[in-house]
């Protein structure tokens, strides 16, 4: 076996089902989930008659490349949502089995593991805390990860000021999330147009994760992108930039694995040939699903409209008691535990039947030792609204305990 798969972590909810063994919770008590961002609000309605009527496609192959009907739909979504002047669907667009795994195979199609110098392995540089992802691409590719601490100090994103040269010099892949996963908070356009001038200098790729962009409290202030950033420095052709957006969280679509990466088609050249052998194709009838809903805005701001009133209520109902920080945008609390993050995760389980995830278990300790996801919670408010709700009322009531 590849001697690198020893190196992966167990992932978060292996942790987090290690740290409920042996405890069971109130057999009256519903169960509520706020630890897995699994959105649970409707699908779009027209969905299921779409899929449906295209289930004609379960008798053909699909195309690696994508129908074009999707990556024209892509590439007008694009244009729209981030201003762009241009983005080509034959080359600069490629659909996606959701972005999970494409932030992984990308990363195994970008690092050149043979360029290994006297300091060590080529670095893949991430957020911590992070997406899990991130870090066990890295690993698989015979990279070596590299964590940027996001803290309260620096905004809850990293500080890439404090990076010094010598680890941009090693840095063949950066990856970027925003809105961040955990923390909800943004990358602005000078931090985006600053980080694509260090990929000039240095040479390096910038993977921008983006799938919670959707996802925002303000309907005239959407979060920028990537390619938006390259676009405003008149970079049509998005060198070495690539974005990941996904219909799990922008249409509550987690089921149908649908996504797409866009940007630099001299990167996404080589990555598609590797998808070819990879055998990644999406299902035609998904595709065809994907095309309509990438068209389609009137459901994605229903689905803001929800969040804000969960934010809201939610925030309203724990506030006093557990003080929060509403995120830029995403459907995450971070939350500061009044205690040990893990043991308050495991008593608010054992106590309310309501689960949320450790931070611990979505960070790395630096050299200094420190894990910036100890003392946090993270919270999804991915239920309905009225499960949030009652939530809250549990963790309030626990609380005052």
């Amino acid at each position: 076996m590849n001697p690198d798969l020893s190196l992966l972590h167990p992932y978060p909810f292996e942790k987090l089902a290690a740290l409920f063994k042996g405890h069971q919770p109130p057999a009256g008590l519903a169960p509520i989930a706020l630890s897995i961002g699994e959105p649970r609000h409707a699908a779009p309605a027209f969905v299921a008659e779409t899929l449906t009527r295209h289930l004609g496609g379960l008798s053909t192959y699909p195309s690696t490349l994508g129908l074009p009907v999707l990556r024209d739909a892509i590439a007008a979504w694009l244009c729209r949502r981030f201003g762009l002047a241009a983005v080509d669907p034959a080359s600069q667009v490629l659909p996606v089995n959701g972005t999970r795994e494409a932030l992984f195979s990308f990363t195994q199609a970008v690092v050149d593991r043979s360029r290994v110098t006297a300091a060590g392995k080529p670095l893949v540089l991430m957020p911590n805390p992070f997406y899990q992802i991130y870090e066990g691409a890295a690993l698989l590719a015979g990279a070596e990860p590299h964590f940027l601490p996001c803290t309260a100090a620096s905004g809850l994103q990293p500080d890439f000021d404090a990076v010094p040269d010598d680890v941009w010099a090693r840095t063949q892949l950066l990856f970027i999330c925003t809105p961040g996963n955990p923390t909800g908070a943004l990358l602005g356009m000078d931090t985006l147009k600053k980080l694509i001038a260090l990929s000039d200098r240095f040479g390096f790729v910038i993977a921008s994760d983006e799938c919670y962009s959707e996802i925002y409290f303000d309907e005239a202030q959407p979060p920028a992108g990537l390619l938006q950033a390259c676009a405003e420095l008149g970079r049509d052709d998005y060198r070495n930039c690539v974005v990941f957006h996904s219909l799990s969280k922008r249409s509550n679509l987690p089921g149908l694995r649908s996504g797409f990466v866009a940007g630099d088609a001299k990167l996404l050249s080589p990555y598609l040939r590797y998808r070819t052998y990879h055998g990644s194709a999406m299902p035609v009838q998904h595709q065809q699903v994907s095309a309509q809903v990438w068209q389609d805005e009137a459901h994605v701001r229903d689905n803001r409209a929800l969040y804000r009133e969960k934010f809201d209520r939610v925030f309203d109902i724990l506030n006093p008691v557990l003080p929060l920080r509403k995120p830029d945008a995403g459907f995450y609390f971070w939350v500061a535990t009044p205690g040990p993050d893990d043991a308050f995760a495991r008593d608010l389980h054992r106590e309310t039947a309501v689960t949320v995830l450790p931070g611990r278990y979505l960070a790395r300790s630096g050299d200094d030792g420190v894990n910036p996801g100890e003392g946090h919670v993270r919270m999804a408010l991915v239920a309905g609204v009225s499960e949030c709700v009652e939530a809250a009322q549990r963790i309030r009531q626990f609380l005052a305990r």
